[in-house]
């Protein structure tokens, strides 16, 4: 429950700032505290909602009481479809409701001081030039398309196309670009060693490599996953400095 502590902004530049501010502590609920926001969505507690708060932190707290509220309030009951649907699922549904969200307390601020026409255009020409929450959380953002830059150049070398672990040394020690096939014969063709992608497989559903799909190896037994099987994001990969498998996590755990 908000209520409205921090300084009411009444310029664009302010509005943006108090928008940034929200932005920046959904993001981080949803991705680098995401174990304690996943915790503090009971679904045994009564209806809560995720707040962002314009001092870059978060909360998970019941509505308002008052009606109508000072302020445009966020998804309610989030906590409720939390263990009926997969993580990642359930994390990229709460980040579009706090997309809605943000945007609609950002023009309550217009509406209620009077921006014109020109302030709201230049209001939502600024948060237009960030990625959403959404985007952030699904990897669809731009610290996602800096990685799949980076990935792409590494993949579709001049070498003849074959997969690299160029990406293990610009990930903060956790690999994320696809799975590679060890070929020690230079000689193959292109097309042979495009095969050979398509023949990776992954160590938990054991499906093939596909070129759209977000993988990260095991910094133990490095063998590749799809990000999906393991429930593990681009933006949380992001935040792992050394990635382990459930296998060889479980095994450090029985040791």
């Amino acid at each position: 429950m908000e209520g409205m502590p921090h300084p009411i902004p009444r310029t664009v530049d302010e509005v943006y700032s108090d928008f940034k501010g929200r932005r920046a502590g959904l993001i981080k609920a949803l991705t680098a505290d995401v174990e304690k926001f996943y915790q503090q969505c009971d679904p045994e507690k009564e209806n809560l909602c995720l707040y962002g708060l314009p001092n870059e932190t978060w909360e998970v707290n019941l509505p308002v009481e008052e009606v109508p509220p000072e302020l445009p309030e966020p998804a309610l009951g989030i906590n409720f479809a939390r263990d009926g649907m997969q993580e990642k699922d359930w994390l990229s549904l709460v980040a579009v409701h706090s997309d809605s969200w943000l945007l609609a307390v950002a023009f309550y601020f217009g509406a209620r001081f009077g921006f014109g026409k020109n302030e709201r255009k230049r209001l939502f020409q600024m948060i237009n030039d960030l990625p959403s929450v959404f985007e952030v959380v699904s990897g669809n953002g731009k610290q996602s398309k800096e990685q799949s830059a980076t990935h792409n150049n590494s993949s579709k070398s001049k070498s003849g196309g074959k997969m690299s672990r160029q990406l293990e040394s610009h990930s903060k020690g956790v690999k994320m670009s696809p799975p590679p096939k060890e070929d020690e014969d230079s000689g193959e063709d292109e097309e042979e060693e495009e095969d050979d992608e398509q023949g990776a497989t992954c160590g938990a559903c054991g499906d093939n490599y596909g070129n759209d799909e977000f993988w990260i190896c095991c910094d133990v037994c490095e063998r590749w996953f799809h990000g999906k099987c393991v429930k593990i994001t681009p933006a949380k990969a992001e935040h792992i400095k050394q990635y382990k498998c459930p296998s060889c996590s479980n095994k450090r755990a029985r040791v």
